[in-house]
């Protein structure tokens, strides 16, 4: 076969088990290529959703991640590599090359932010379908809004231990996230993967279950959608769903009263927040910065051992056990300490207030 029919064959016979499956066919692979998605959160949940729509023919697919790859993320994060932890990769951009490997016909956008209230609407909008691979309720319900008031579905999963949940809001037919979660669960209620661990096949599980409802959303198969909250545990081997069709709450402030609470709250200092499971403290400044990170490792020189890539600046703390990791746009991670007090004042006190 000369190279020219291998170019030409290609996209054509790439797909062709997937339209064999009668729901799909060659109609649902169609909507499918002219569909986009945007999943929040590029971790374990992430990697996962975005490898099955990607090579499934999706036709544009945002990935949005804050953080960068590390080497306790590659047991369960199936998308990365030891050489992305060993270059400090962002998970997007980390993503992105592995994706754009496996199907270069997808038109893949990698974002390296944190979805947060002023810029969850720019993030967000715009697609058809929008995903959850994060690990935090207040994301979460961000996402849940931006849902109801811009009519878009989106599927939520979380998982840990060995159990896991998932469940298809779709805006005016389903209840909302809202209306099952009222409230956030208080701090130490839950398990986290800090407290309980999580097993690989839990993650594949869940966010395979979150990709076939995407599917069947973008291949004009809504009827065969997730009716329910479904829950899963391998290591007990149990399975079960809830119905959730009653569950709507005539008062919810979101999907009934539409009230946006947690889109319209109003950030004006510079705030902290341990991420689960890592002993480290993200500070997100009051206000997008746009820090020149050749500049601020000259200034910064005298306090450590820096490393400095495309995409942020790593500074050992000679002085403590701490690592200062900055961003361009002013957000840094703190590793080494859960303690939001001490995190605020290293990032003050190399930054400035």
């Amino acid at each position: 076969m000369t190279e020219q029919h291998q170019s030409e064959s290609r996209p054509h016979s790439r797909y062709t088990r997937q339209m064999r499956y009668a729901p799909i066919g060659a109609a649902g692979q169609l909507k499918l290529s002219g569909s986009s998605a945007v999943i929040v959160g590029m971790g374990a949940l992430g990697s996962v959703i975005a490898q099955h729509l990607v090579r499934g023919g999706i036709g544009k697919l945002r990935m949005i991640d804050r953080d960068i790859v590390e080497w306790s993320n590659l047991h369960r994060q199936l998308l990365y590599m030891e050489e992305d932890a060993e270059q400090m990769l962002p998970k997007a951009q980390a993503a992105y090359h592995r994706l754009k490997a496996a199907n270069s016909l997808v038109e893949l956008e990698p974002v390296v932010a944190d979805l947060a209230p002023h810029n969850a609407e720019q993030l967000l909008t715009g697609f058809d379908l929008i995903l959850d691979g994060t690990d935090n309720f207040t994301a979460r319900y961000l996402i849940n809004e931006i849902s109801i008031k811009h009519n878009i579905p989106w599927i939520y999963g979380g998982a840990v231990g060995g159990s896991g949940v998932t469940a298809s809001f779709i805006p005016g037919e389903t209840p909302c996230f809202q209306c099952l979660f009222p409230v956030p669960p208080s701090a130490g209620a839950i398990d986290t993967c800090e407290t309980a661990g999580v097993i690989s096949p839990i993650i594949d599980i869940i966010a395979s279950m979150q990709a076939a409802d995407a599917l069947k959303w973008l291949t004009g198969n809504r009827q065969a959608m997730n009716a329910s909250l479904m829950q899963a545990d391998v290591w007990h081997n149990q399975w079960f769903g809830i119905r959730t069709d009653q569950s709507s709450k005539p008062d919810c402030p979101v999907c009934q009263l539409r009230r946006f609470d947690h889109l319209e709250a109003c950030h004006d200092e510079t705030s902290a927040a341990s991420l689960c499971g890592r002993n480290t403290v993200q500070i997100t400044p009051a206000r997008e910065m746009q820090a020149v990170l050749p500049e601020v490792a000259r200034r910064l020189s005298a306090a450590g051992r820096i490393v400095l890539t495309r995409y942020l600046l790593r500074l050992e703390l000679q002085d403590s056990n701490m690592t200062f990791v900055l961003f361009s746009d002013g957000r840094a991670l703190i590793q080494g300490t859960d303690n939001l007090i001490v995190a605020r004042k290293l990032y003050e006190s190399l930054l400035g207030a």
